[in-house]
């Protein structure tokens, strides 16, 4: 049976391989022939994807060079026993984090992110994993997602509401909220804890 989830796999093949092609081809023909394949694979996209052609196209079809995964650098922020989630705009709740910026490295991407969305000055002091989003959490992205999540020290800060989080809490274990799972599952939020807990850390990675 087809499902969207493989228009979606389909489609972000053939935008992989016009796009390679296009990076590497000199040929006048060939590049108009990677260009409408390209452009076939964002309006492929528009349905499993849920978002309208001008939004694909500005997420894939103008990119250059080589296909490559994008980088999500996540921070793991503890106080008592408490991890730290920030709320997003759909109310659901997430690990600080996001896109790594270029000219940034996944560490400094990492302490970026905690003070833009948590409003905290932190260090980051250990890796706990480096992750394959597709193997670990549901993905409706036009986009290839590798996931890195740190353990940060707090240094100090205060929350203030900003375009992209609501509000910023601990929470137990036990009692997390509803998370934004595209984001951030139950199960990274658990590892996170063991590398927390433990006194030496080997970081996971697929």
């Amino acid at each position: 049976m087809t499902t969207k989830d493989n228009w979606l796999t389909w489609a972000v093949r053939l935008q992989a391989l016009a796009q390679n092609g296009l990076a590497y081809t000199d040929n006048a023909f060939d590049k108009e022939r990677f260009e409408e394949i390209r452009q076939i694979a964002a309006e492929m996209l528009v349905e499993p994807s849920g978002q309208p052609l001008e939004v694909v196209e500005d997420l894939f079809v103008n990119e250059t060079g080589y296909q490559t995964p994008k980088l999500d650098t996540r921070a793991a922020i503890f106080q008592e026993d408490k991890i730290l989630l920030v709320q997003e705009s759909d109310g659901r709740w997430s690990l600080p984090g996001g896109w790594c910026d270029v000219f940034q490295s996944p560490m400094d991407n990492t302490v970026k992110e905690a003070k833009e969305e948590a409003g905290l000055d932190v260090v980051a002091y250990r890796l706990v994993a480096v992750l394959d989003k597709h193997k670990h959490q549901p993905s409706r992205s036009a986009h290839h997602v590798t996931k890195m999540f740190f353990l940060c020290k707090n240094l100090g800060g205060q929350f203030v509401a900003n375009t992209e989080t609501l509000d910023s809490q601990y929470f137990a274990l036990n009692e997390l909220p509803e998370l934004s799972i595209n984001k951030t599952s139950e199960d990274q939020i658990a590892l996170c804890y063991e590398a927390y807990k433990a006194e030496q850390w080997e970081a996971v990675f697929d």
